[in-house]
């Protein structure tokens, strides 16, 4: 009897505890997010995203906390250790809220509508993204990181405010979703599309006046790569033969890799500089920055033949490679800024960043040469005694200066990261979020066909394969749809559009690449379910999200191109160039994408710069280069080692049917047609022949 009353008491016990204790409903243990895993154990009652959670707030009338971040994100780090794992934080939040945590990697939907409201509050964005919302999930408050007192302020000030005069938010409410929804609000221009050069030289002479000509990039206290801005001012200065943008575009190339942003040990790029001159990172690793940052140098090798951006990408894609693929050729999306000091302490650099002494003991005899060519000076020091490895000279001149041959030194330095990186494999590694992102995947996918296209290396195409084949088996759904992430076999999320276009991109480019019709034809489909379930028939602009989802307070219209482009520039190059190998009622779509978007681009040149290579397309001679025969690959391979971004691939090694292939096949031959408008030039087996017909 004791016995039972023993075990009674201790259920009742457990069950106060349960009512009271803010762990118990943390619901986070289920999830696959990283980042959301995170936070499972924090004493906040996060929940995650989803329907049945929504429909809680309405239910209990309760205001929602929306708090969006990402795994690699260092600030969201530090603000879960000061508030979030806070029991008189978590008391005050569970009682007053409905609490929920947002990975913005697999929900970039409501990252985006959320940052749309948080900048139009207070001008400003960033993460951890720290939104209070109304019951039907329309916002209220938004703030970025906040110290434990600051926004314990907040929360009860809201709180308050809201038992007081609910009246006063919904009122507000009202007033921001319209400043929100008029943020994606795109007119139809009804001018007929016409794109001059002049607007392009313009645009380009706009933007220059920001142009930092000594370290490279824009002029700013911190710098982000912004890749895409400088792959079209590449092609720009090429096709117009500007020596002053390229020489410009080179400065900005070398500055960022010379800088700490650049991993000269491991390779890969860190997220973006804390400072001016690309010195200090902020030290977390994204999937797609290293992705598109690959495509980058690759055709800057091509175009200036300098062995350093050619190092540049073979490092980074080395390290894509060691550290951020799966088994199953998928890529995962990024590697935390912090992690555990020699003191078991997470801080951010720990891994990435080197002492004085350490280096000494590391290089003896060798360590002035090596402190000069990595500047552990005062332009290397980080704090805290810690260096960042940065470079300020190409490596023939530092060699000549110390008197060394090339061979020695790049001996020397190869020698220096293997004892370097040793050093480091002893140390406690950053966190890896290894959640498979569709979109993110295909931007590498493409990194390793771009860099196979100019360095030739075949196990680029191999791994690009391998991710196409796991995109196809994991993520391709039986409707044509796809899905947006993939984690321990699972996938959850329906794509959205930027999933749809860098795919779509990424297989065209597989096809160009490879001359398989079946990467042509899946785009093609992929295309068609885009326009099905994102398209706007009104302004010819696609939605981020699908008609099959459940809608957000607002629907977003994401065309403003940043670290990536957007996904409706993508989409309008991805049409373009279906348009020339099929016949459909595609053909006018991206001219009415881009004579739409045209009014906006002098607001902020930079914000569409992938707009504007679209928009070269239409001004500057464009290509439709077909090779048909049996050695139509070998003739590629061959007609790749010379920069024509002004052009379109189409080629087979057998007869067929397609538009640009039809009736060009010819027994024993290989031949090149140099097209305009699906209009050929005589055919010539000659690949300098062809490359001459291709003007700039």
């Amino acid at each position: 009897m004791k016995i039972i009353i023993f075990l009674l008491l201790t259920l009742v016990f457990a069950s106060c505890q349960n009512e009271h204790n803010p762990r118990f409903t943390n619901s986070l243990k289920s999830e696959t997010s990283p980042y959301l895993l995170q936070h499972a154990e924090n004493p906040v009652n996060w929940k995650a995203w989803n329907t049945k959670t929504l429909s809680l707030s309405k239910t209990q009338n309760k205001l929602m906390i929306i708090s969006v971040g990402y795994s690699a994100c260092h600030w969201c780090h530090v603000m879960e250790e000061e508030s979030f794992m806070d029991t008189l934080v978590a008391k005050l939040m569970n009682e007053n809220f409905i609490n929920i945590k947002v990975d913005r990697e697999e929900r970039p939907d409501v990252d985006e509508v959320y940052m749309n409201a948080l900048q139009l509050m207070t001008g400003e964005g960033g993460w951890p993204m720290n939104i209070i919302a109304l019951p039907d999930g329309r916002p209220i408050w938004g703030g970025t990181y906040l110290e434990k007192d600051k926004w314990l302020d907040v929360v009860r000030q809201i709180s308050a405010l809201y038992t007081e005069d609910p009246d006063s938010f919904y009122d507000y409410a009202d007033k921001l979703e319209k400043g929100v929804k008029a943020i994606d609000l795109v007119a139809s221009n009804e001018d007929s599309p016409v794109f001059k050069t002049q607007f392009l030289t313009n645009a380009v002479n706009e933007w220059s006046q920001a142009f930092d000509t000594v370290h490279g990039g824009v002029i700013a206290d911190e710098k982000f790569m912004m890749p895409n801005n400088y792959h079209f001012l590449l092609r720009y200065a090429h096709q117009t033969k500007d020596k002053k943008l390229m020489d410009f575009i080179d400065l900005t190339l070398q500055k960022i890799a010379y800088g700490g942003v650049f991993d000269h040990v491991e390779g890969g790029f860190s997220r973006y500089s804390t400072d001016s001159e690309w010195h200090i990172p902020h030290f977390e690793k994204m999937l797609y920055d290293n992705g598109l940052l690959v495509s980058l140098y690759s055709d800057a090798y091509l175009v200036t033949k300098k062995e350093f951006y050619k190092d540049v990408v073979v490092k980074t894609l080395e390290f894509i490679k060691n550290e951020m693929t799966s088994t199953e050729g998928g890529f995962y999306s990024s590697i935390d800024a912090s992690s555990k000091d020699y003191q078991g302490h997470f801080e951010e650099g720990s891994y990435y960043t080197w002492e004085e002494e350490e280096l000494k003991t590391l290089f003896e005899q060798d360590f002035d040469l090596f402190s000069q060519f990595y500047n552990i000076n005062e332009l290397g020091y980080w704090k805290n005694g810690k260096y960042v490895l940065i470079r300020s000279k190409g490596l023939r001149d530092f060699a000549e200066q110390h008197k060394l041959s090339y061979h020695e030194m790049r001996q020397k330095l190869m020698d220096w990261h293997s004892i370097l990186l040793g050093s480091r494999r002893k140390r406690d590694k950053p966190r890896v979020d290894d959640k498979i992102l569709i979109a993110w995947n295909s931007i590498m996918m493409k990194a390793y066909l771009d860099a196979y296209r100019v360095l030739g290396k075949n196990h680029y195409l191999k791994a690009a394969k391998k991710n196409a084949s796991f995109i196809q088996e994991k993520m391709l759904r039986k409707d044509g749809g796809l899905y947006r992430n993939y984690k321990d076999g699972l996938s959850s999320i329906n794509a959205y559009l930027e999933d749809y276009a860098f795919t779509i991109d990424a297989f065209l480019t597989m096809y160009e690449t490879t001359l398989d019709d079946k990467w042509l034809f899946t785009a093609k489909e992929l295309t068609t379910y885009t326009f099905q379930h994102f398209f706007n028939k009104d302004n010819a602009l696609f939605y981020s999200t699908s008609n099959l989802d459940e809608a957000l307070f607002s629907r977003p219209v994401n065309y403003r191109d940043n670290v990536m482009p957007s996904g409706n520039s993508v989409m309008a190059k991805n049409i373009f160039k279906l348009s020339q190998h099929f016949e459909n009622d595609y053909d006018e779509i991206p001219k009415k994408m881009l004579n739409n978007i045209k009014s906006e681009i002098m607001h902020h040149v930079p914000s569409y710069s992938n707009w504007l290579g679209l928009m070269l397309n239409y001004t500057y001679p464009f290509y439709e280069v077909v090779i048909v025969g049996e050695d139509a690959r070998t003739t590629l391979k061959q007609l790749n080692t010379v920069y024509k971004p002004n052009k379109i691939i189409a080629g087979s090694v057998f007869e067929n049917d397609l538009t640009l292939l039809k009736s060009r096949y010819v027994d024993g031959e290989t031949y090149i047609y140099v097209c305009t408008n699906q209009v050929c030039k005589h055919p010539t087996n000659s690949v300098y022949e062809a490359l001459a017909l291709i003007k700039d």
